[in-house]
């Protein structure tokens, strides 16, 4: 089995040599690293909330996935942190009528929510 492995091993560095990466290696290597997560409530009620949570998320530069789930309420995002904070996620989230845990929407912004996506807000920070 070492010897198979040893083997293996071998032939790999004979086919990828011990070249130097190339700057498109770094750079995939450097979003690959930048690449954070983060889940969170946001309130809503239903399809139209999801649609209109993920959307919002989605504008932003940087935020590669976002999915909510109108049961639990659980938000959940992949963003480079070079070029977004989570934090920057929820407000713009909120902005769109959707109280976050930490952010929560203006008064004007939650009135402009149809009211299928009414929801009873909660105290936040």
């Amino acid at each position: 089995m070492k010897t198979i492995m040893i083997l293996v091993v071998s032939a790999m560095l004979a086919t990828t040599g011990f070249s130097k990466p190339t700057d498109k290696q770094f750079e995939t290597i450097s979003n690959i690293q930048q690449t954070d997560s983060a889940t969170f409530k946001v309130f809503g009620q239903c399809g139209m909330c999801k649609k209109r949570i993920e959307k919002a998320a989605k504008q932003l530069d940087g935020v590669s996935e976002a999915k909510w789930d109108v049961d639990s309420k659980e938000f959940t995002a992949r963003y480079d942190a070079a070029k977004v904070s989570e934090k920057e996620i929820q407000e713009k989230i909120a902005s769109v009528g959707h109280d976050t845990e930490k952010v929560k929407a203006t008064d004007e912004a939650y009135g402009t929510l149809p009211g299928c996506c009414k929801y009873d807000r909660p105290d936040t920070k």
